[in-house]
Order: structure tokens, then sequence, then C-alpha cells
């Protein structure tokens, strides 16, 4: 661990090593304030405390600093914050504290990823000798995954995936034994010309040992398969809930690289990170989905729009749910001609002429199929707190609140913040996002 006196006599280092805690959270939560408060004794760990619910201090390298946001830390973000700190900190100890000298230094690459990597195995980094002894086996997996997303087959983007086999018991899954060519999961991988066929990352998946082998190639739909009775702690989309599953146990990682050119991570039963246009996002699912939940105040509601959501945004499919908190206020958002309950007379051409089909029906009792095809019909989908269906393709009516300037976005999300005003709105752009609107703001996007 560093001295107080040798922090104090590299002011240019510690300079450098608040800038990169600065530009890490900024990086990964977004929307926080970090302050340097003051110099304190050096402990001989990183010390976290809740001030308040939006504000953490915590002592890291000789400095005390606080760090503030809209709302409550969840668990997730307190953890991505301990990771950003214990790798800076082993970085800096391998660098220039630490007698152990590794023959390649396992801290250099894309800081990022190393964060990432830190979250979801904190052995590697937990100190000096460990980085130098243990292989990053996360980081190398994402390498593979990105040199792999620059490559296509028939003008198609590949897919592919990786199990990290975790280091805690799994009654259902032993590791098999290392064959004596076996090749390290690493960038050399993405030279075979059939690799990616062997493993596609949505049917096969590559298993990978505690050292960094790539030991064995499975079915993921079958190795998932003792976990499938199990409940997800929260809904996943339909092509991914067993890989969701497949890290239920075991403290296994699935890293999946998919045919949107989307880098997905899993792990204790689900969705953690994802990389996309560029950059990490901590996905941080089972505290949105909890208060999106809250929301709607009916979990089997919730859960069928939440799965639904999701499996439109993976289809690239944009949609959006809206749930008004009163009923008295339907008309103030959809006009008369849009609901199922319009009498005959009332119709007029297209698509109204359909609306018989599904009056007095509740979305939970639904196919899934039908209710994600109703989704992706130009307008919205309305429906009440009790599940009944009021109004599909629907062009709602909306004001911006006041506090609104322009939307740059686009239309779906000027009528998302609109009608959150009169409710609950889920929406689904066709890049892929999944948003949460209530009381004319996002509550979050994932």
């Amino acid at each position: 661990m560093i001295g107080v006196s040798d922090a104090k006599s590299r002011p240019a280092l510690d300079g450098l090593y608040q800038q990169l805690l600065s530009r890490g959270v900024d990086y990964f939560l977004p929307g926080s304030r970090l302050e340097l408060a003051s110099g304190v004794p050096l402990s001989a760990q990183t010390l976290f405390r809740t001030n308040s619910p939006n504000e953490l201090s915590f002592q890291w390298l000789g400095n005390q600093y606080t760090i503030s946001g809209a709302g409550e830390f969840t668990d997730h973000e307190r953890r991505i914050l301990r990771s950003i700190c214990r790798f800076l900190s082993t970085r800096y100890e391998l660098l220039f504290e630490s007698e152990t000298t590794p023959p390649a230094l396992p801290v250099f690459g894309q800081t990022e990823d190393r964060y990432v990597s830190t979250f979801l195995d904190p052995r590697v980094f937990k100190d000096a000798r460990s980085a130098a002894d243990l292989p990053d086996r996360i980081s190398a997996a994402i390498d593979v995954l990105r040199i792999s997303m620059l490559s296509s087959y028939e003008d198609k983007r590949i897919s592919t995936g990786v199990l990290l086999f975790g280091g805690m018991p799994d009654a259902c899954h032993s590791l098999p034994n290392r064959p004596a060519d076996a090749l390290p999961y690493a960038s050399e991988l993405t030279s075979i010309r059939s690799f990616h066929r062997i493993c596609d990352g949505l049917r096969t998946i590559a298993v990978v040992d505690e050292r960094g082998y790539m030991v064995e190639v499975v079915d993921i739909e079958e190795w998932a398969k003792p976990f499938s009775t199990m409940d997800l702690p929260v809904p996943a989309a339909d092509r991914y809930r067993t890989h969701s599953q497949a890290t239920l146990c075991g403290g296994h990682i699935c890293l999946v690289l998919t045919p949107n050119g989307e880098i997905k991570v899993f792990g204790e039963g689900v969705q953690l990170f994802n990389f996309f246009e560029g950059r990490w996002r901590l996905t941080d699912t089972a505290s949105k989905y909890q208060r999106w939940e809250s929301a709607i105040g009916q979990g089997d509601l919730a859960a069928r729009l939440f799965a639904a959501g999701l499996n439109l945004a993976e289809a690239r499919r944009g949609g959006m749910f809206v749930i008004p908190d009163n009923p008295e206020d339907i008309l103030g958002l959809v006009s008369g001609f849009d609901l199922l309950e319009s009498a005959p007379h009332e119709r007029h051409g297209g698509k109204n002429q359909l609306n018989y089909l599904l009056r007095n029906t509740r979305v939970t009792e639904l196919a899934t199929a039908v209710l994600e095809s109703i989704a992706q019909i130009d307008g919205s989908v309305v429906l009440d707190r009790d599940s009944t269906l009021l109004a599909f393709g629907a062009i709602l009516r909306h004001r911006l609140p006041s506090d609104h300037g322009e939307i740059s976005e686009g239309g779906r999300t000027a009528a998302a913040i609109g009608a959150s005003q009169f409710g609950s709105v889920l929406m689904i752009s066709e890049g892929g996002q999944l948003s949460f609107y209530q009381k004319g703001h996002c509550i979050w996007t994932m």
C-alpha cells in the first residue's frame, strides 16, 4: 500500500490518478458529481460511507472524496465505484510500490475494460500480487469480442460468445480437464476462420477455465437446462434468457457479441453491462426493473411489458406502452376513435375496423407474440392498471411540460414525455434502447 509521504512526493502522479478517477466516474456514473474534500491519513483500505441517500464519501490514495447524484446510488453503482478505485489503486501499487515484477504488466489496454473486469471478478485486481499472478480472463474475452465485432460473414455481422467458468459451487456442472493443446481464449483465436462458426454465441458458446483456456464448446440451452425452472431476478429478452439462466449458479460469467454488434455481459442471472456504439454502460437491470414494477404496481403486468420491450429492442423495433394513472384521463390522451370500446358507427377505416379483435382483452392473458405485434404498429399501446387493453396504434394527444425545451431525439420521445404526465410510459427505440418515463421526465434508459 502507498504511504502518505510517497504520495506527497508525487504531486503530478497524484493529479494524474485523480483525473483517472474522475474520468472513470463520469464514464460509468454520468450525472454524478465527484469532489475532492481534503487530505486524510491513509487507511489500509478504501473506505466508503453513506452521507445521505444520494451522497457517498470515500477515502482513496490519501484523499477524501464525496460523490453525489440525482438519486440514491444503487448497489451496482456503488460496486462500479469501488471497482474503479480498486483497479486504479492496484495499478498504482503495481507500477510504483510493489516489489512484484510480472513479465507483462496487466494494467494497460482499455481502462474501461479493466473497470468492467474488476466489477465482475474482484479477485484479479485485489492487489499487485493477484494482478501479476491471475489471468484477466474478462478483459481477454472482451478483446476477442471487440475484434470479432469488426468481422462479417457473407456481408452479415457475426455473433459469438463465451462462458467463463466460475469459482463457486455448481452442482450441475464440472469443468472438463484441459487438453494438452488447449488454446488461450485470447485475440489470436479470431484469426482461425472456423472460430466464429463453432461458437456463434446464440446457440453454441465457448467454455473457458480458470486459467483462461478454451476447454469446451457447449449448447447454451442444454448447459442452462438445469436452471430452466428457476426464476430469474428480472425478466429477460427471449433470445438471451438462457444466457441469464447459465449464470444463476456457480459464479459463471457469460459474454456475447450479438448480431446487432453489441456486447452483452451476463452474471448473477441478469445482464450487467453492454458495450454499444463505442462505450460501456452499466445496465443495472435489477434496480431499473424494480422502479418500473413499483410504478406499475402489478408484478405480472410489469414483467410482461418489460419482457416485450426487451424483445422489441433486440429486434430493433420501436414501440411504446402507456399506462395512465387515472382512467378519467384517457380521453385527454387518446382520441375516442382509437379506443377499442368505440361503437361501430364511430370507426372510420384502417386499423379501427379491427378493434373488435382485441376488445375486452387483458394484456397479461394476451399471447406475447400478439402483444409485440400490436406494439410495432405506428402509435402507442395504451392499457389500464388492471392490464385491460384500451387502444393500440393510438396517436397520442400530448403537450410537453413547461420545463422542457426542444426535444431533439424525435417524435416518439416527445410523445413519451408528454404521455408520461398522465402516468407511466415504457418507450422502445429503433436503436435498441428501452426507456421509462414518468411525470414528464426520463427515469432511466438501458
